[in-house]
């Protein structure tokens, strides 16, 4: 199971789609959210993988502010970022009868030209979590739970980096979009060589490009960038460690639209093109769902499910998306989606007529310019299958590996 994003990355020229509802750790079993009792905002922790979701209130001696992070660990207790006074203060919280019991872990206290800190996506194994500091000129990554002394500070970035994406199954490979130079670009960060940074994607020298997802079983990723259409961002496709370059389908360009992938099929290590993505579709008639394989050239459109924690969701492995939705009914319910059966044909250019009611996706037109070199041949088919590990890139075409 893979974790939905917290912060997915936003379209140029607009403000892009609010942050995810809740959080969800790697492995899926629990969720944490901010909920809502008439005026007053409280975490909320969501057990996953039992019999039936449940979820556990975890109200403190005050309420919440609406923007206070909350984030799921692997043991059940929730991480809470709050901050007071220009001070961000973290505590884990977990349930103890009819209350609520508190563990300080401390408090970072940031420079004053720094312009955020936020939290990472719940790291794999659900032991640590991890911070971004964001600066003027440089980016500090904090470890703020699963540390023995409180928050400890482990690297200093040059550059003002944003998103965060988890590359294996260890929490060791961090990779983030880092603007330098007026460009941004997503480099590697290696938390055992105390925050080596690598460079991971460069499509072109002056494009921006920003990886928004990676599944460590298949090594597919999922990035946005400008390379193929200067000045408008595009959703693109790679797999670590092949040497074909990033595509970007047609399918996904969705006029009007924001469309940002919030989790991936995990499991299928020799068939990364046969991975299900979901995809959050922002429009201007709301949000829904839709989902997308690399092997197929088209986009199928779901409606959201009646009170679906927007941008919030996991694939199990044999194929059903899951999605966490809050009803004054149901205050806790998941919704399970199978996912539309693969065809299995990479080549044709397939589309279908949307269902009564259903947004509809734009046709596939022509195959997406290259991005560098010397002109492309056509699109080629899906990839042989191959073992994948979760090696980070250094440049597009995904040829060359940062080796240590």
């Amino acid at each position: 199971m893979t974790a939905c994003a917290i912060e997915p990355s936003a379209a140029p020229g607009s403000d892009g789609p609010p942050p995810a509802g809740c959080a969800i750790t790697a492995e899926g079993a629990y969720a944490a959210r901010l909920a809502r009792r008439g005026d007053c905002w409280y975490p909320e922790r969501w057990t996953l993988d039992g019999p039936e979701p449940y979820a556990v209130p975890l109200p403190g001696n005050q309420p919440e502010e609406p923007g206070t992070e909350v984030q799921p660990m692997g043991d059940g207790r929730v991480l809470v970022h709050r901050e007071a006074t220009g001070r961000h203060f973290f505590s884990l919280l977990y349930p103890t009868g009819p209350g609520t019991g508190e563990l300080p872990l401390g408090a970072v206290e940031c420079p004053a030209d720094t312009t955020a800190l936020r939290l990472l996506p719940p790291a794999p194994g659900g032991e640590r979590a991890y911070a971004l500091a964001t600066g003027a000129r440089s980016t500090v990554l904090w470890q703020v739970a699963g540390g023995a002394f409180g928050p400890e500070r482990l690297a200093e970035i040059p550059g003002r980096c944003s998103g965060g994406v988890w590359l294996d199954r260890t929490g060791r490979i961090l990779a983030v979009d880092r603007e330098t130079g007026g460009r941004t670009k997503a480099v590697v960060v290696d938390l055992e060589r105390d925050g080596e940074v690598s460079p991971l994607l460069q499509i072109a020298a002056d494009s921006d490009d920003r990886i928004l997802l990676a599944d460590p079983d298949s090594g597919l990723v999922l990035i946005r960038s400008d390379a193929p259409s200067p000045g408008r961002d595009r959703l693109g496709w790679g797999v670590l460690g092949s040497t074909l370059p990033v595509r970007f389908p047609e399918c996904l360009r969705l006029p009007d639209c924001v469309v940002t992938p919030f989790a991936i099929q995990p499991g299928q290590a020799l068939t990364p093109e046969r991975c299900a993505v979901a995809l959050r579709v922002d429009g201007a008639l709301g949000s829904w769902v839709a989902v997308w394989r690399p092997a197929e050239r088209q986009v199928r459109h779901l409606p959201a499910p009646e009170g679906w924690l927007t941008g919030a969701g996991l694939w199990t492995a044999d194929g059903e998306l899951r999605l966490p939705c809050a009803t004054p009914q149901s205050p806790c319910g998941v919704a399970r989606l199978p996912a539309p059966p693969d065809t299995g044909d990479a080549r044709s250019e397939k589309t279908r007529e949307p269902a009564p009611g259903e947004p509809s996706a734009p046709p596939s037109a022509r195959r997406a310019p290259a991005v560098e070199g010397p002109p492309e041949a056509p699109e080629p088919e899906a990839p042989a299958p191959s073992p994948q590990r979760p090696v980070p890139l250094q440049q597009a075409p995904l040829a060359r590996l940062v080796t240590k």
